[in-house]
């Protein structure tokens, strides 16, 4: 029961974080520069708070040991962390919902898998065509469509989704799951002067329902969505885990037809119906890698 509960409301997260974004910047409530400052502040508050909780909880329990007290993250993964968050909002202003989730986590399993390849996994002929159908299906859904309105949008996206799936591929080793992702988020902070230099030209977009989005898409879904995350990762084979996933577009595409009114064209339909069915044929028929991550 606990892995299904966990899990369901990680992905709800995930959905929300989507739903947060657009809502803040289509609406104008807020630009993506300062939104992602919002985000990112908020964020590694909220898990600064519960690393400090956790640590303490450890303590109590006499069961902290060296190897997670040294886990404090690495700069290369906060980089990762930086540059998808601020392609993420970037490329929010222009796509809706469901289709900035479909390319978002698309380009998240590409990325995942391509690396599998590049470092010579054993591919069936299966797997072979799974690859290549999720490729085309790709392509497809960045070509000038109804379900995707912008290229440069669409690309920044996929951008966005590459840098997470290097994030998720760097957190294989890591001791803390939850302690590397805490300080991963306060070691991005470092970016904010630099985002800062072009945020102070906008804060007159800034608006309180601006504000309280991102802090929402921070502090809730990134925060609190990674951590009820990572206490679902140990209790799901890693198959299911990223089987489960895939379910995030669908998601974020129904929280946007409910709350935003926006609607399902045949060309997302079909782009996500292909993307996911050969990603979701992939990891099914995933073998086990000779080469570590």
């Amino acid at each position: 029961m606990k892995p299904t509960l966990y899990t369901v409301i990680a992905l709800i997260a995930f959905a929300a974080n989507s739903l947060f974004c657009r809502m803040a910047l289509a609406e104008g409530y807020i630009d993506a520069w300062n939104f992602t400052i919002i985000r990112l502040i908020s964020a590694a508050a909220c898990l600064g708070i519960i690393i400090a909780v956790h640590t303490q909880y450890l303590k109590l329990n006499r069961s902290l040991d060296g190897a997670t007290v040294k886990e404090k993250g690495s700069w290369l993964s906060s980089t990762s962390l930086v540059i998808y968050a601020l392609c993420f909002s970037i490329a929010y202003v222009e796509l809706d919902t469901g289709t900035g989730a479909l390319i978002l986590f698309s380009a998240v399993q590409l990325t995942m898998i391509g690396w599998g390849i590049y470092k010579k996994e054993q591919l069936s002929a299966l797997q072979w065509l799974a690859f290549i159908v999720a490729v085309a299906g790709f392509i497809y859904l960045m070509l000038p469509s109804a379900a995707m309105p912008s290229l440069s949008a669409a690309t920044l996206m996929a951008i966005s989704g590459s840098a997470w799936g290097v994030y998720s591929i760097r957190g294989k080793s890591c001791v803390s799951p939850l302690r590397a992702t805490g300080f991963n988020f306060i070691r991005s902070l470092v970016a904010v002067p630099i985002l800062l230099l072009v945020a102070m030209s906008r804060l007159g977009e800034i608006s309180m329902q601006g504000i309280l989005l991102a802090c929402a898409s921070g502090a809730i879904a990134s925060g609190i969505g990674y951590s009820i995350w990572y206490m679902a990762m140990p209790l799901l084979k890693n198959t299911q885990a990223a089987i489960v996933q895939l379910c995030v577009p669908v998601l974020a595409a129904v929280l946007g037809v409910v709350f935003l009114s926006e609607q399902l064209t045949l060309e997302f339909v079909i782009a996500s119906s292909v993307i996911l069915g050969a990603v979701l044929v992939f990891i099914l028929n995933k073998k086990t890698s000779k080469a570590p991550i």
